[in-house]
């Protein structure tokens, strides 16, 4: 396992989806900076900030846990978005992109704790 949490490529994929969110949501309107605006980034640094969490408890089945919350807040994000299309502050297109790096942030995450299951595994074995 990576010693930095940074060294993790779905941390990597899904800083990549957070940072995108904090430029998105300047471009929504004043009067949802307390309501979407702060929604969307609230959970899409809830990510980054789950897969750092869960790296540091040095305990494979926490750090599952903090990931199974990850993966809960990139379906938020996704729902946020959805939000933001119906409002019609992004396009169908915009939010297709995003369902793109949603997938892959998914699919990293999972690829991820598939491993610590696997490793949870080899440790109760020793």
């Amino acid at each position: 396992m990576p010693t930095n949490f940074e060294n993790l490529e779905v941390w990597k994929e899904c800083r990549i989806l957070r940072r995108s969110i904090s430029q998105l949501v300047k471009t929504f309107p004043s009067e949802e900076k307390f309501r979407l605006v702060d929604q969307l980034v609230r959970s899409s640094r809830s990510t980054t900030a789950n897969i750092a969490e869960g790296h540091g408890r040095y305990h494979f089945q926490e750090n599952i846990q903090f990931c199974r919350h990850t993966r809960g807040s990139l379906e938020e994000v996704l729902d946020h978005l959805i939000c933001a299309l119906d409002e019609e502050y992004i396009t169908v297109s915009q939010l297709n992109d995003y369902r793109v790096q949603i997938e892959k942030c998914l699919k990293l995450l999972n690829g991820y704790i598939a491993y610590l299951q696997k490793q949870k595994e080899n440790d109760k074995q020793k």
